[in-house]
């Protein structure tokens, strides 16, 4: 077999291959609640044969959504779309992840296709809020700089939201701590200037993190796994970088983090990107080799051949693929055929398969 049509186990859960599709939202929820969208977008990947399929960011308050139209799990009534959303999946063989948010300072823009800037209560906009009162850019409101109550208070909306999570039937969480949303916020110094106990060192900006992932984990089910999204690099000097990444996801290890997730970016809006194929790759190899924490790829991944090279080559324990699943949601099927490996196909769809041949 190929190694990326192998299985991979996180605790008791067996991803059938190692493929999955990362977290992108739809923008397109009403009150934070998943719609028929949701149900048709997420369900049309699922049957396209990825092993784990990891829906948008999805706030744990209100106040945590990028924008109005983010899916939310701050409240029992948002548990049942979902709550379809994950059977439908698990009953293709994909195995569905949700990624608990908040978007800290970057909260409260328009729609991922309108301006991005802070929108005004008159637009349906709130205060955002971050470890610091410093903006993520022009168009972007000053945010409310965290009390310590306020602080604990949004550890406390994660773990109910992860309760929430098993009520739904989800078999991964992932945190998201990555491209600039408030987790990633505390990493970087460039946004956090506090002065307590949650700024400053490399242990007291990692202190909310840690915080979150001991809390969410305890609550948790122990033989389930739990994710997390880091940014490894802000790509500005005096940012965030990919050797504290390798240091936090040490420790994270240790908390009972089973895979971490690695992308770039997304701190502050003038950071200069070297994208192209595969560029954050390295990244993971680093989380894997270094941290010896089970890591996944992401980024610019379109070809089967490409995925199966990264994980061959021990670069990642497995690859998500965004941007062609969007345009193709059965490229793990197409993929599978391209690299001579079996896929499996839904039994509706067997005169589509390669060989095909069911009925009229």
């Amino acid at each position: 077999m190929s190694h990326l049509f192998e299985p991979l186990k996180l605790r008791d859960i067996t991803l059938k291959n190692r493929i999955g599709i990362p977290p992108m939202c739809q923008y397109s929820a009403q009150d934070g609640m998943a719609g028929d969208w949701h149900v048709i977008h997420y369900g049309s990947r699922a049957m396209g044969g990825a092993g784990l399929m990891i829906l948008e960011a999805t706030g744990v308050t209100p106040a945590g959504r990028i924008s109005p139209g983010d899916l939310g799990l701050w409240k029992d009534e948002q548990i049942e779309p979902l709550a379809r959303i994950a059977a439908q999946a698990k009953g293709q063989g994909c195995v569905p992840a949700i990624q608990l948010a908040h978007a800290g300072r970057k909260a409260s823009v328009g729609l991922g296709w309108e301006a991005q800037k802070t929108l005004t209560t008159s637009e349906g906009g709130w205060m955002p809020v971050a470890p610091s009162a410093v903006s993520f850019g022009d168009g972007y409101l000053s945010p409310h700089a965290l009390t310590l109550d306020e602080i604990a208070d949004l550890v406390a909306a994660f773990v109910a939201a992860a309760r929430r999570a098993v009520v739904a039937g989800f078999q991964a969480i992932e945190l998201h701590a990555a491209h600039g949303y408030l987790l990633h916020q505390f990493l970087s110094p460039l946004s956090n200037q506090r002065t307590d106990a949650y700024g400053g060192s490399f242990e007291n900006r990692t202190r909310l993190v840690r915080e979150v992932v001991t809390a969410v984990r305890a609550v948790w089910p122990d033989n389930l796994p739990l994710l997390i999204r880091l940014s490894a690099t802000d790509w500005v000097d005096g940012g965030w970088t990919a050797d504290e990444t390798v240091e936090l996801c040490r420790g994270l290890k240790a908390l009972g983090v089973d895979l971490a997730d690695i992308s770039t970016a997304g701190l502050v809006p003038t950071a200069k990107i070297p994208a192209g194929p595969g560029f954050q790759t390295g990244f993971a190899a680093r989380v894997r080799h270094e941290a010896g924490l089970p890591a996944a790829a992401v980024g610019l991944i379109t070809s089967p051949a490409q995925a199966d090279h990264i994980v061959r080559t021990g670069q990642a324990d497995m690859v998500l693929v965004g941007r062609e699943i969007l345009r193709n949601p059965y490229w793990p099927l197409q993929a599978a055929q391209a690299l001579g490996q079996v896929g499996i196909w839904p039994n509706q769809y067997l005169r589509a398969a390669p060989g095909g041949s069911l009925g009229r």
